[in-house]
């Protein structure tokens, strides 16, 4: 039987279909008996040939019909015509709340307004004794007027009895027999598990949509079904207040109380829930808390004669960044997203809509001897006008006060309040040597290029930098960074490893709550295979600062380098949750996927780093790791021919890089090009990449392992 439209069934006339699913097809119809727009459910042919089954659905939705609530969609009648089982409702017009579901989530005001509403709905419906079992954002319509409606009670289920429970002795259930139902990500632990079920069950699906209202994003992990089923069971939900910073403190609280695994300490009901929810509202009215401002800080222009100083303008930048960061009222964009904007001319409008932030601080720097003239904006990216600004003619030797100063206009401007301890962690400072400051901040810039002679350039400006202040613990720190890299991708000595040991030793003892500090002596100790020490020193960074994208980068590599895959995925998930922009972790994590023998998930993982590849080169066509790291994952999806250019390109770039030869090597052996690639391969070890342990077990090299080449090259080894 076919369902068109125009057609009439009973005395409804057919006019568009609204929607499909595993319950039903519902059509927009035209009531000619009351001459007014409904909707019209149809049941599927298996549900309405059984007659059990359609007799108790029959009971179902005339208990739902009972519910008069306006949050709640109204049934109106339930019947049968022209061979057709279906009932009508109310026809809601808006859009379903996942279209208000953005990226850092919801204003606080909204967030309250929708919440309140949907917990007064449920605690309605629960107190009818119905459970509704698929509470999720497509199932919640928002009206043009920001009214919600509740709707497709088709997996609900009545409990027993159909009373008022609230406060009860006897919490009524509904057991499920006839599998999983609903959608997975938004159930609750004991549905997963087929388990007995009672109100309680909407209460952590409805925690779970608040959540991501909240926030933009889903409290448990996981890109496949499987993974979301495991973490929902196992995981600790994600802090909202991490994930934005606006939201008070007290609904991570009702959050986790709504997503208890165990029923017995969930949140007990949905008007207790609606109860919490209201008064933290009013709360926030009383005090009159503002929204947490937000706030990116982009690399200041070199307007110097000579143009040499990008170096020093970014890492002003980066100071004023990692100052700002200390302050808890306050959102700031990682260093990453905002540096990507490095040379690009777009409207601050553009760029607070692209990175999520209310202002924006950009500046310039004119450097001639020994004198700065600094300039320093905010803007306010909504409507453009500038909040503050000044210009600073002082000394080099006055840089940090400069950037203290800016640092503390910026907070007045914002109007943000800082305690005591955020005082003076603003004012904090590793060295006051300028030129040993100098020295550093060019260090970092050849660092980040990741090329074997930038590292060497980098590991001689920061030996300048301790020579001129012994106790600059972050120069420490990137001197071990650089001899870890030379260990790890040139020269495999002892005597290299000894000096990333020493330099992070060092650091670590001038500034042991410095995080950078611990995450270089934690890959200084992996290096060595002291795992525990390498463990505790990565926790320690995580927990000094939970942002630092190379605690989470270089513990999943640690992971790896274990044969701990499962943790390495979840530190990269880590890492790329910090670094959104970073393509290195979901390209890294799509061939541990390949290893789990998980492929969709390396499909996933490896399309989304090729995706931010691509951003990259646009904007910095010259990063050559960018291209052959994305070359590897083009070849790896199928696109051959276009990851080939990319890894052209990227040798064209650095042709004696060792790590470069390395991935060609992997790139050419996964597009079956396999003398090109032990052409790659050996050239790599001829110039000093000579980690067996990579050639042996690197499932991109698989291709290779039959060749005589390919296994001379494995015996001149070692």
């Amino acid at each position: 039987m076919i369902l068109e439209s125009g057609r009439t069934i009973a005395h409804y006339r057919l006019l568009q279909k609204l929607g499909e699913g595993g319950m039903g097809v519902v059509w927009k119809a035209h009531d000619l008996k009351l001459d007014r727009e409904v909707a019209v459910k149809f049941l599927p042919e298996e549900l309405a040939d059984d007659p059990e089954k359609r007799a108790y659905f029959e009971r179902e939705a005339k208990a739902v019909a009972a519910l008069r609530h306006p949050n709640i969609v109204t049934i109106y009648a339930v019947a049968e015509a022209d061979g057709f089982n279906f009932f009508t409702m109310e026809l809601v017009e808006g859009e379903p709340l996942s279209k208000s579901i953005v990226p850092g989530g919801v204003s606080l005001e909204r967030f309250f307004a929708i919440a309140v509403q949907l917990a007064d709905a449920v605690a309605a419906a629960h107190e009818r004794g119905i459970l509704h079992r698929d509470v999720k954002p497509g199932n919640v319509m928002v009206g043009p007027s920001g009214s919600l409606k509740i709707l497709d009670f088709g997996l609900a289920r009545v409990l027993k009895p159909i009373a008022s429970f609230v406060g009860g002795s006897e919490a009524p259930t509904a057991t499920l027999t006839e599998g999983l139902s609903g959608t997975i990500c938004y159930m609750s632990p004991e549905q997963l598990r087929g388990e007995t079920l009672d109100h309680r069950s909407d209460l952590f699906s409805l925690g779970i949509l608040l959540f991501e209202l909240a926030t933009g994003r889903l409290p448990f992990r996981g890109e496949t079904p499987v993974d979301a089923i495991a973490s929902i069971l196992k995981d600790n939900p994600l802090s909202a207040v991490d994930l934005n910073p606006r939201l008070p403190r007290q609904l991570d609280r009702i959050f986790l109380h709504c997503l208890e695994k165990d029923v017995r300490y969930r949140m007990a009901s949905a008007p207790n829930l609606r109860d919490e929810l209201e008064q933290l509202r009013l709360e926030e009215r009383t005090v009159r808390k503002e929204e947490v401002p937000s706030i990116a800080v982009l690399p200041f222009v070199d307007m110097s004669q000579e143009k040499d100083q990008t170096y020093f303008c970014e890492g002003i930048a980066e100071e004023i960044i990692n100052a700002l960061c200390r302050i808890e009222r306050l959102r700031v964009s990682s260093r990453t997203a905002s540096f990507q904007f490095s040379g690009i001319t777009l409207e601050p409008r553009e760029i607070g809509r692209r990175l999520h932030v209310e202002t924006l601080l950009e500046g310039s720097v004119r450097k001639s001897g020994n004198r700065l003239r600094i300039t320093a904006q905010l803007v306010d990216t909504a409507r453009g006008f500038h909040i503050w600004s000044e210009s600073f003619d002082r000394e080099l030797r006055d840089i940090f006060e400069i950037q203290e100063e800016i640092a503390q206009n910026i907070v007045r401007a914002l109007q943000v309040t800082l305690g005591p301890q955020e005082k003076g962690a603003l004012l904090s400072v590793q060295t006051r040597h300028v030129q040993a400051y100098d020295y550093y901040l060019r260090g970092r810039s050849f660092y980040f290029r990741y090329g074997r002679h930038d590292i060497e350039f980098a590991l001689q400006l920061f030996t300048r930098a301790t020579e001129l202040d012994s106790e600059y613990a972050q120069a420490y720190a990137g001197l071990s960074d650089c001899w870890s890299y030379i260990y790890l991708y040139s020269e495999r000595k002892d005597a290299i490893r000894k000096q990333a040991e020493a330099a992070s030793s060092r650091a670590v003892e001038l500034a042991p709550d410095c995080a950078q500090a611990q995450a270089s002596h934690a890959l200084a100790k992996s290096l060595v295979g002291s795992k525990d020490e390498a463990d505790r020193a990565f926790e320690t960074a995580i927990k000094l600062d939970p942002g630092l994208f190379e605690a989470w980068y270089f513990y999943a590599r640690h992971c790896f380098v274990h044969g701990d895959l499962e943790r390495a995925v979840r530190y990269y998930e880590e890492a790329r949750r910090v670094r959104p922009d970073d393509y290195q972790a979901p390209l890294l994590m799509a061939q541990i996927y390949d290893d789990l023998k998980r492929p969709e998930e390396a499909k996933t993982a490896r399309k989304r780093g090729v995706a931010l590849v691509a951003d990259r080169i646009e904007l910095h066509p010259d990063d050559a790791r960018a291209l052959y790291m994305g070359a590897n994952g083009l070849v790896a999806l199928g696109e051959v021919e276009r990851g080939l250019e990319w890894a052209r390109r990227a040798r064209d770039i650095a042709p004696d890089e060792p790590m470069l030869l390395y991935n060609l090597g992997c790139i050419y052996s996964l597009a079956g090009e396999i003398e090109e690639a032990i052409d790659c391969l050996e050239r790599a070890v001829a110039q000093g990449l000579t980690q067996k342990g990579w050639y042996e077990h690197d499932s991109n090299l698989d291709a290779l392992r039959p060749h005589p080449r390919f296994k001379a090259l494995l015996n001149k080894l070692g």
